[in-house]
C-alpha cells in the first residue's frame, strides 16, 4: 500500500479455495462453505462442467465419477460483498434479477426507495412543486403529488376497468349507459349522473328529500331538493311570478279546492289561473273564500265581502257557468291584491265564461273586497251551489322586494 493516501480499506474475501488429493475412487469433497451456484471445481487443472460434479448442500461438492488416487481436486467458492453506502455516476442496471429495497424511507429524503412489511414498497420524494411525479416513455406527465400534499393529480383519465370507484366508503357503480357527471361535463340522454350506485332516475320526477351534489367552494357535497328549492327561493327578484301549486285535473263531484301556499314573507300578491271551470248545477257561480287561520275555517259570511255595493258570501270570480252542450266554462285569471296587509283584501277576477258553442259571456275587471281587517292567509274556491265538476286552478305568488 506505498503511496495510499488515507485510511487502509479494510479487504473484504470475495472466494475462498480448497485443494484436494483424492483417494482411489474419491467422490465426496467437504469444503469450508459455500453458495451454491457460486462454485467452480478444477481436477488436475481441468475445469469440470456443472454436469461432472453437484454442489448445491454448501457444504459438500460429490463428483460424478470418482476421483483416481492422488488426484488434485481444486474448489474455488465465490462470496458476495456489501457496500453500505455508496454513489453510481452512471446507471445501476440489475440485468436478469430485481432491485430490492429492505429499509424504511424517512421525511426529507431527497428520493428514496423504501420497504416495511406493513407497508410494502415505499417511493419517497421531495420537490419545489411535486414529491412524486410519475412520468411516461414520451417524458409527459401521468401522475404526481404536490410537495406537501397526499392528493394525486392525473393528466388524462382514470379508468377503472374492472371494479368500483370507492369514493370514503361508498362505491360508485356505473353501467355502460350511466355516465358520473361531476364538474361541467356534458351528457346525452342516456347518461345519468351516478353518485352512490343507485338507480338511474331517467324521467322519474325529482322529489323532496332527494340528494343534489353541490359544489361548496371547491368541495363537493351533498344536499336535498327542499333545501336547494327553499335557497333558490330567497334569490327570486322583487316582482317575479312563482309558481306555488295547482289543484291538478279537478275530478267530477268536487266540493272546493283550497289552496294554504300563502307566506308573507316572500310574496306581496298572488294570482290564480283558472282553466275551464265547470259546474255540476248550471248556471252556478264560483266563489272564493278567505280563511285567516290558515285554512281551518273560510268566511262565507253574506256581508262580509262587496260587489258592486251588494253582499256577497264571497269574492265573486265568475258568474253564470253553465252546463250545456258543447260549454267550454270560466277561464281567466282571478287576483288577489295584498292579503297579508291588515287593511280590506281586494279579489280581482278577469274571466271569460264560454256559456255553450255559440255564446261566450264575459265577466271583466269584476272587484270584490273582503271586509275583514285581518290577514288573509288560505284560499278555498267553491260554487255557490253544488259542486265542481271539471277543470284546474294553478296558484302563483307575486314576489315581494326583501
Amino acid at each position: 500500500m506505498s503511496g495510499y493516501i488515507g485510511a487502509i480499506p479494510t479487504p473484504q474475501a470475495t472466494q475462498s479455495r480448497d485443494v484436494y488429493t483424492a483417494t482411489s475412487n474419491q467422490t465426496t469433497f467437504t469444503t469450508q462453505g459455500y453458495t451454491p451456484d457460486l462454485v467452480s471445481v478444477f481436477l488436475n487443472g481441468v475445469h469440470l462442467a456443472r454436469a461432472d460434479y453437484t454442489a448445491s448442500n454448501g457444504s459438500d461438492v460429490v463428483l460424478a465419477v470418482g476421483a483416481a488416487a492422488n488426484d488434485t481436486v481444486e474448489i474455488i467458492a465465490f462470496g458476495s460483498f456489501e457496500a453500505s453506502s455508496s454513489t453510481f455516476t452512471g446507471d445501476v442496471v440489475a440485468s436478469g434479477g430485481t432491485l430490492q429495497a429492505t429499509g424504511d424511507t424517512a421525511a426529507g429524503d431527497d428520493a428514496a426507495i423504501g420497504f416495511t412489511n406493513a407497508e410494502g414498497l415505499i417511493l419517497t420524494g421531495q420537490g419545489t412543486t411535486s414529491d412524486v411525479t410519475i412520468k411516461n416513455d414520451a417524458d409527459a406527465t401521468v401522475m404526481s403529488i404536490a410537495t406537501g400534499t397526499t392528493g394525486a393529480t392525473f393528466a388524462g383519465d382514470v379508468i377503472v376497468p374492472d371494479g368500483d370507484l370507492i369514493l370514503g366508503s361508498t362505491a360508485v357503480t356505473s353501467t355502460a349507459a350511466e355516465l358520473n357527471i361531476l364538474d361541467g361535463v356534458t351528457a346525452t340522454a342516456a347518461e345519468i349522473n351516478l353518485i352512490d350506485g343507485g338507480t338511474a332516475r331517467g324521467t322519474t320526477a325529482v322529489a323532496d328529500g332527494d340528494g343534489v351534489l353541490v359544489n361548496d367552494g371547491g368541495t363537493m357535497r351533498m344536499t336535498t331538493v327542499d333545501t336547494l328549492a327553499t335557497y333558490i327561493g330567497t334569490k327570486i327578484t322583487g316582482g317575479s311570478m312563482v309558481y306555488l301549486a295547482s289543484s291538478g285535473a279537478i275530478s267530477s263531484g268536487t266540493a272546493s279546492v283550497s289552496f294554504t301556499q300563502f307566506d308573507a314573507s316572500k310574496y306581496d300578491h298572488y294570482q290564480f289561473h283558472l282553466q275551464h271551470i265547470l259546474g255540476v248545477t248550471n248556471n252556478a257561480d264560483l266563489f272564493a273564500h278567505a280563511s285567516t287561520d290558515g285554512g281551518s275555517n273560510y268566511d262565507k259570511t253574506d256581508g262580509n265581502y262587496h260587489f258592486n255595493n251588494t253582499d256577497y258570501p264571497g269574492f265573486r270570480v265568475t258568474g253564470d257557468i253553465s252546463t250545456a252542450t258543447n260549454a267550454a266554462g270560466a277561464t281567466g285569471i282571478f287576483y288577489l291584491h295584498s292579503p297579508h296587509s291588515t287593511k280590506y283584501t281586494m279579489g280581482q277576477s278577469k274571466v271569460v265564461a264560454m256559456l255553450s258553442d255559440t255564446y261566450i259571456g264575459a265577466h271583466t275587471e269584476s272587484e270584490t273586497v273582503h271586509l275583514v281587517n285581518q290577514d288573509t292567509d288560505a284560499i278555498q274556491f267553491a260554487m255557490n251551489t253544488g259542486n265542481i265538476a271539471s277543470g284546474e286552478i294553478v296558484m302563483y305568488g307575486i314576489a315581494n322586494g326583501t
